[in-house]
């Protein structure tokens, strides 16, 4: 099994989506967070799994609608890890920091 880490930056991506949230009277936050961390599990026995992004990197959708995200993330296989690079809600245009 495929080990997962995620970058420091996805802390911030979701500090990003509590702020929105918070300001649009969600509530279910937590739970939302927590939906996509379980989701990303998936990594761990599929680390390839996604649609291609640029640079070899790859997307993996989770949810849909309202409560849809996107996470970008790149597999090692020398070190057998995922690497989640970024997180977005898939109304988002792109990611907040370049990749």
């Amino acid at each position: 099994m495929s080990r997962i880490e995620l970058a420091p930056e996805v802390f911030d991506d979701f500090d990003r989506f509590f702020d929105h949230q918070a300001n649009h009277g969600i509530e279910d936050t937590l739970e939302r967070i927590a939906e996509i961390i379980e989701a990303i599990q998936v990594l761990a026995r599929s680390p390839l799994i996604g649609r291609k992004a640029k640079g070899g990197k790859k997307e993996l959708v989770i949810g849909q609608e309202s409560r849809g995200y996107v996470a970008l993330s790149r597999y090692v296989s020398d070190v057998d890890t995922v690497f989640v690079l970024a997180i977005r809600s898939q109304r988002e245009s792109g990611y907040k920091r370049s990749r």
